[in-house]
């Protein structure tokens, strides 16, 4: 079999066209792929909105104990987490806990202010949005990351030590010379703060918070945002990147984000496929909603960006990509095809990540299209 997607037939329904694959091509492309010795494993699902086409994993969760990946392996999903904090705001809207248009210095116990543009303040529709004004310094940032546990600094503190004046990561380049609302700049800090806003005026803690009203009703039975909720270490997948001189897979320790809110979730391809399909039916998942069906269609309308929502990105896909040390991962549905795809990697070095989630979008529309359930 000729190692190349190139070489496969292609298929023309209306305007579309796509490489049509079958079952042996596909796990021969991705027997392939792991092959190359640059990713050790990876879980792929493909759903529609009432069924699983693909749940399943492949190559390895730990290539020393060779453990293999599985649809029930847990994986740090990085910013695919974000989706979760625009969901329970709506959520505290809908129950009258807050206002997105409101100053968040009133849901504070600290002030932000942009030190460019002190007369105007910033709002959670600015956070979702990512036109706060709030920008990541690097250095801070990933020294946040805290490898080997939970990150031992409170949410709340480091929030304060770099947004308010008198924090001792404060200075005036942690914001950027325009008005809130004004410029996308994609700001995991920013993302941070409007998840320390939800517990603030929700009263609980976040892992709290989203197992209640999101985790449970969606049957999400192996997803935590901390490593210490986990009951069993074991499942968590091993995380790898590419060794630059010897060009192999190195492991690295498992890690908390001080920041967690904007990519500390941790979950399973099988748990965030009923997730994915909940938000493909407008917020209902086996007759249950969690939040109303105008605010799951409020959450997915542009602010600011024709290309980014609150806490989700639109367009011709909807829903969030992630990377984060050790993992790649992605998480959308394509309205047009009526089709959802997922993609956990367990390595941040793999380089052919975007023509993957292509082949797995093409083979989830020949699926679609061997069963009649196909529609343009």
């Amino acid at each position: 079999m000729k190692n190349s997607i190139l070489a496969l037939s292609l298929s023309i329904s209306g305007n579309t066209i796509f490489s049509q694959i079958t079952a042996e091509e596909f796990n021969h492309y991705i027997k392939t792929e792991l092959s190359k010795g640059t990713i050790a494993g990876m879980g792929i699902a493909i759903v529609t909105n009432d069924s699983i086409l693909l749940s399943k994993g492949y190559g390895y969760a730990d290539i020393q104990n060779k453990i293999p990946f599985s649809n029930n392996t847990i994986i740090n999903i990085a910013s695919i987490s974000k989706s979760f904090i625009g969901v329970s705001i709506m959520y505290a809207m809908e129950n009258n806990l807050l206002d997105l248009d409101n100053n968040v210095n009133e849901l504070l116990s600290f002030n932000v202010i942009n030190p460019h543009s002190p007369d105007q303040f910033i709002t959670l529709r600015h956070l979702m949005g990512h036109t706060s004004g709030i920008k990541d310094e690097d250095t801070i940032y990933k020294a946040s990351y805290h490898y080997g546990g939970d990150s031992p600094e409170l949410l709340a503190v480091f929030l304060e030590d770099y947004l308010s004046p008198d924090g001792k990561h404060y200075t005036e380049n942690n914001f950027i010379y325009s008005k809130p609302g004004e410029t996308y700049l994609y700001s995991n800090i920013g993302a941070g703060l409007a998840g320390h806003i939800l517990e603030s005026v929700t009263g609980k803690p976040l892992n709290v918070l989203t197992r209640e009203i999101i985790f449970k009703p969606l049957e999400m039975d192996d997803t935590y945002w901390f490593l210490s909720e986990m009951p069993d270490l074991s499942k968590h997948s091993k995380l790898y990147k590419v060794e630059k001189n010897t060009n192999t897979l190195i492991e690295i320790e498992l890690y908390g984000l001080t920041t967690y809110p904007d990519g500390g979730l941790r979950t399973t391809i099988s748990d965030l496929s009923n997730y994915l399909i909940w938000i493909m039916n407008k917020g209902s998942f086996k007759g249950r909603s969690i939040i109303k069906s105008s605010s799951v269609a409020e959450m997915l309308t542009p602010d600011y960006s024709n290309s980014y929502a609150k806490f989700w990105e639109i367009g011709e896909r909807i829903g969030h990509g992630g990377w984060d040390p050790g993992v790649t991962t992605e998480m959308y549905y394509i309205p047009e095809d009526q089709l959802g795809i997922i993609i956990f990697v367990n390595s941040s070095s793999y380089k052919n990540f975007t023509e993957l989630g292509r082949i797995v979008h093409d083979y989830g529309k020949s699926i679609l299209k061997k069963t009649d359930n196909f529609r343009e």
